[in-house]
């Protein structure tokens, strides 16, 4: 079966001030569809800068990166941002919520960009804000909502465009543990139901809910691990 996502000898290298610094070394990764993978390790090991090259918000230094079938490095600018807008679903753990737009407005702001009819924007807007439970709060404002609601009107943002995969940078970074373990809850049901997810954390307990554990270190991976998914 071929891999949704293929890197291969992936290298990302910072140079700034004549100082380089090797954010990622020769990393090897394969995701199929369907897998619940978490990226793990300590502080500075790269993970986020794995999380922007396979969400093409970033670009490998050297290797291959392979979406779909498709090599990345030959498509063109626009051809990325088509990509990224049609197959890629964002979770960050600041939220990135706009404040003067409301929770309805936040969500349907990225299909804007397709040129899909204002009826269809406005039922995958419905459906994924019914899909976290907050259709009823579609009027009001990210100011009006608790982090842990912010965090789930994010992800039905990136549902809404019914995505290849969804990327999630630490999720649960800015919230209590109540509202982190119901934000974890709503990715195991999105998994459950045939979702692609590939999460950034630095919490174990979280790690070991996905399918797969990937621990980085210095910029390559260390060891890959069997998680122990939540049952259903």
């Amino acid at each position: 079966m071929q891999p949704l996502i293929q890197l291969k000898n992936v290298s990302k290298v910072f140079i700034s001030d004549a100082v380089e610094t090797h954010a990622l070394a020769g990393v090897d990764l394969e995701i199929q569809s369907g897998e619940y993978v978490a990226i793990s390790g300590p502080s500075g090991c790269g993970k986020s800068s794995l999380l922007a090259i396979l969400g093409l918000l970033d670009t490998a230094t050297s290797g291959e990166y392979w979406l779909d079938g498709k090599p990345v490095a030959q498509l063109t600018a626009l051809e990325r941002s088509r990509l990224r807008n049609r197959q890629i679903g964002f979770i960050f753990q600041a939220f990135n919520l706009i404040g003067d737009l409301t929770v309805a407005e936040n969500v349907v702001l990225p299909l804007t960009y397709r040129g899909l009819p204002a009826c269809e924007r406005e039922k995958r807007v419905e459906e994924a804000l019914e899909r976290v439970g907050l259709f009823h709060r579609r009027r009001h404002y990210p100011a009006q909502l608790s982090g842990g609601q912010q965090q789930r009107v994010a992800v039905a943002r990136a549902l809404a465009g019914r995505p290849a995969i969804l990327l999630a940078d630490e999720p649960t970074g800015n919230l209590d543990s109540g509202m982190g373990e119901s934000v974890m809850g709503l990715l195991d049901e999105l998994h459950a139901g045939g979702a692609t997810i590939c999460m950034v954390t630095h919490d174990p307990r979280y790690a070991e809910r996905a399918g797969r554990t990937v621990q980085l270190l210095d910029g390559q991976i260390v060891e890959q691990l069997a998680g122990k998914p939540a049952s259903f």
